[in-house]
């Protein structure tokens, strides 16, 4: 460890791994600093892995006995993913994320055709409007991407880095862009990805 991390990245592993075994045994390493506000209403899985100033946020509107967020087993975050939710976001198992991901399930206001919030409101004055957000298991989402209320990201997909995802990706896909569109499918008849 001395040599991977130095005499004083390994003190900060020690701390981290020490703070892990006593708030959240059932995971294998948050580094610190963490943050994480109104744990009760966030289940985390076994093996959770996060890197450095992470931030999961459960605000629930509702009833406060729910789980806002829930995080399969063996989820990998890294540095600097922020997750809030104020209803429901889903991560299944084997979960893979890179550093920089935002994560959400609300809105402040409504900005649809049938009712918008006017522009003239003071933004944290506006109704918190909420779509459920899930990421299925064995999905890899790359660096900077931004999940957006109502999406769900089916197993096996990736998501490519910086991608803003605003609609649901299908199974075995991979999506890139802004906002993020399917480049590629795999086909378990060749057992290769395949561009669309």
């Amino acid at each position: 460890m001395l040599k991977r991390y130095g005499f004083f990245g390994s003190l900060k592993l020690a701390k981290s791994f020490l703070y892990t075994r006593i708030f959240f045994n059932q995971a294998r390493l948050i580094r610190l600093p963490f943050d994480i506000r109104n744990k009760k209403n966030i289940k985390i899985g076994k093996n959770f892995t996060t890197g450095f100033a992470c931030r999961i946020e459960a605000l629930p509107v509702k009833n406060s006995k729910e789980y806002c967020i829930e995080i399969g087993e063996n989820v990998q975050i890294n540095d600097f993913v922020h997750i809030a939710s104020i209803h429901s976001i889903q991560i299944g198992n084997n979960v893979l994320m890179a550093s920089k991901i935002f994560i959400s399930d609300h809105n402040h206001g409504s900005y649809g055709d049938t009712h918008s919030d006017s522009p003239l409101t003071i933004p944290s004055e506006r109704v918190l409007v909420s779509q459920g957000v899930i990421i299925e298991d064995n999905v890899w989402i790359g660096e900077s991407a931004c999940i957006l209320p109502g999406v769900t990201i089916g197993f096996g997909s990736i998501i490519g880095a910086l991608s803003v995802v605003s609609k649901s990706i299908p199974p075995y896909s991979i999506a890139v862009g802004n906002p993020a569109k399917i480049v590629k499918k795999y086909d378990f008849l060749t057992n290769k990805w395949i561009k669309l």
